[in-house]
C-alpha cells in the first residue's frame, strides 16, 4: 500500500489529467484556478501526511502498552492462585478464604457429609425391627377356677424381634433373625381342662416378680436359590435352612387365620394343634421355645400356586434346655400346597406328621417316665370371600400315652369390610378334643408319683368342647383392642364339671 502522501499525490495528477481529459464543450479552467487546486489538495494531502504519522507513532507504542496490562493481569491471577492454593492446604473454612475456595469447601463438607449418611444407610440395609406389648385382663366363673386360684387375671407380653443381613455365599443369601421375650402374670388356671389354657399370652419367668428378658429365638436362615450356579433372578426353587434356637411352629402348622394368640384367637386349642401344643407332643420347653435345624425345599415354578416340603430336627424334653439336644428328639416333616379357588381366593394347605421321643405319659407332671409319642395332622386356611377365610385343623394321635388322641378345631375370620371398618375383624372358633381311651380307663386313679393321691382325681367320660369369639377393634395403626369371650363345656373330658365361661379384653400396641 503506497503510503499516505504519495497516495494523495497519485490522485492530484488523476485529477489533472482527468481535467486535461474533459470533453472539447467544456470552458477551459485559467491557470490561477488550477494552481490553487493544486494548493489545497497538497494542504489536505499534509493534513492527512500528518495524522499518518501520528497514528503510525500510536501504532508502535500500543503493544508496549498492551504488554504492560498483561503482565499486570498475569501477576494478579498468579497472586490470586498462589492465595487458593494456599487456602486449599487446610480443610478448615476460614474467614480469610477466598469466596470460591469457601463455597468449594462448603459443598465438599456437604459431600462428606451425604456420603456418611449413605453409607450409615447402606450398613442399616436389611435390617428390620418390631416391636409389640400385649396386655390381656380375664374373668372366669368361679366353680370353672382351680381351688385357692383367683376368678381374674391380669398379664403382659412384651416381644422385639430383629433381622440381621446374614452375609451370602456365592447366590445364597443368609439372615439372622433374634427375639427377646418379656412379661408378668400366668393367667387364669382352669380346673382340668385339656386346652392347657385360655390365655396363650401368658408368659412369666420363675419369679414373679421378674420381668427381666429372654432370648427366645435366635437363629441363621441361608436361602439357596436353584438349581446351583443358575441365574439367580430367574430361580423359581429354592432351599431355606435354619439352625439356632427356634419355635416350630413359626415353620410347622401354621394358619393365616389362627396362629396369632396377641391378635387373633387366645386359646391354646386354636392357636396350634392341641396334640403338639397343649397335649405336649412339640417337647418345647417351658416358653415354648427349643434347639434345632430345619430344612425346606420351595418350588414356585407353577405361580401361582406353589409347594413346600419341609422337616424339622429339634431337642425334646431335656434337650429342648440344650441337655441332649438331639438324643430322642422332636422330628416334624410337612407338606404345604397353595393353590386359588374360588374365583382365584388364596388357599394353603398343609399335611405333617410328627414323633417325639421324650414324651411324658398324658403329659403328667408328677410322672417321670419317659415314652416316644407320634402322630399326624392337617391345618387349612382358605379365603371364601373377599374379607372371609375359614380355617381347620385335624390331629390324631398315632403312639404313645395322651389325654386326647383326636382334636379337630373350625373357624372363620370376617373383615371388616362388611360393616364399613375394613381394618377390624372378628373371629369365630368351634373345637372338639376327644379323651383316649387309655385316659378315661386311667384318670381316676393315675398315681405316677405314688403319694397315695390320685394325679387328676376324676373320670375322663367325655369330650372337650370348645367356643371362642372375639372382635378386634383398630383404634389407630399402633393399637388394637379385642373383647374376648369362651366357653369350654365338659372341661377335662368331665362330664361333671361345670362350664367354664371366660371373658376377656386384650389391648395390643405394636411397631
Amino acid at each position: 500500500m503506497l503510503p499516505f502522501k504519495r497516495k494523495y499525490l497519485a490522485a492530484a495528477l488523476a485529477g489533472i489529467m482527468l481535467a486535461g481529459a474533459a470533453p472539447a464543450f467544456a470552458a477551459d479552467p485559467s491557470q490561477a484556478e488550477l494552481l490553487k487546486e493544486l494548493r489545497r489538495l497538497s494542504e489536505r494531502m499534509e493534513k492527512l501526511e500528518a495524522r499518518n504519522i501520528e497514528l503510525e507513532k500510536k501504532a508502535q507504542t500500543s503493544p508496549a502498552k498492551g504488554d504492560a496490562e498483561l503482565a499486570q493481569r498475569i501477576k494478579t491471577l498468579e497472586e490470586h492462585n498462589a492465595k487458593m492454593e494456599a487456602a486449599l492446604e487446610s480443610d478448615r473454612p476460614s474467614e480469610k478464604d477466598p469466596e470460591v475456595i469457601s463455597r468449594l469447601k462448603d459443598i465438599e463438607i456437604r459431600a462428606l457429609s451425604m456420603q456418611k449418611q449413605a453409607r450409615t444407610i447402606e450398613s442399616l440395609e436389611g435390617i428390620t425391627a418390631g416391636a409389640s406389648l400385649t396386655m390381656v385382663a380375664q374373668s372366669a366363673n368361679k366353680s370353672a377356677v382351680a381351688p385357692a386360684n383367683a376368678s381374674s387375671a391380669l398379664n403382659y407380653r412384651g416381644d422385639v424381634s430383629v433381622t440381621l443381613p446374614g452375609g451370602s455365599i456365592g447366590n445364597a443369601e443368609g439372615k439372622i433373625f433374634t427375639q427377646f421375650r418379656l412379661g408378668q402374670g400366668n393367667g387364669l388356671a382352669l380346673n382340668n381342662t385339656l386346652t392347657s389354657t385360655p390365655n396363650t399370652t401368658a408368659f412369666q419367668l420363675t419369679n414373679p416378680d421378674d420381668s427381666t428378658a429372654m432370648l427366645a429365638q435366635a437363629w441363621y436362615q441361608l436361602d439357596v436359590p436353584l438349581p446351583l450356579g443358575g441365574h439367580k433372578p430367574n430361580s423359581r426353587e429354592h432351599l431355606e435352612v435354619n439352625l439356632g434356637k427356634i419355635d416350630p411352629f413359626v415353620f410347622f402348622d401354621q394358619n393365616s387365620a389362627a396362629d396369632d394368640e396377641s391378635a387373633k384367637f387366645l386359646n391354646n386349642a386354636f392357636v396350634h394343634n392341641p396334640l403338639l401344643d397343649s397335649g405336649g407332643d412339640a417337647g418345647v420347653d417351658a416358653y415354648g421355645f427349643t434347639p434345632g435345624v430345619r430344612i425346606a425345599y420351595h418350588n414356585d415354578t407353577g405361580k401361582p400356586e406353589w409347594w413346600l416340603a419341609s422337616l424339622g430336627v429339634f431337642g425334646a424334653g431335656s434337650g429342648a434346655g440344650y441337655n441332649r439336644t438331639f438324643s430322642s428328639p422332636f422330628v416334624i416333616g410337612q407338606l404345604e400346597f397353595g393353590r386359588k379357588f374360588l374365583g382365584g381366593l388364596d388357599g394353603t394347605y398343609r399335611l405333617y406328621a410328627w414323633r417325639n421321643g421324650q414324651s411324658t405319659p398324658y403329659r403328667n407332671e408328677f410322672d417321670t417316665a419317659i415314652e416316644r409319642h407320634s402322630g399326624w395332622g392337617a391345618s387349612i386356611d382358605q379365603r371364601v370371600g373377599d374379607s372371609t377365610t375359614l380355617f381347620g385343623r385335624y390331629g390324631k394321635s398315632l403312639s404313645g400315652n395322651v389325654r386326647f388322641d383326636q382334636v379337630l378345631t373350625l373357624g372363620a375370620e370376617f373383615g371388616g369390610n362388611y360393616w364399613s371398618r375394613s381394618a377390624d375383624s372378628i373371629g369365630v372358633a368351634l373345637g372338639w378334643l376327644h379323651a383316649s381311651k387309655d385316659f378315661r380307663a386311667n384318670s381316676a386313679t393315675l398315681d405316677a408319683d405314688a403319694d397315695g393321691n390320685p394325679d387328676f382325681g376324676y373320670m375322663a367320660t367325655g369330650d372337650e368342647q370348645l367356643a371362642e369369639i372375639y372382635y378386634r377393634l383398630r383404634l389407630n395403626k399402633n393399637l388394637n383392642l379385642t373383647p374376648d369371650f369362651q366357653l369350654i363345656r365338659q372341661p377335662g373330658g368331665d362330664k361333671t364339671a361345670s362350664t367354664a365361661k371366660v371373658i376377656g379384653l386384650r389391648a395390643k400396641a405394636s411397631f
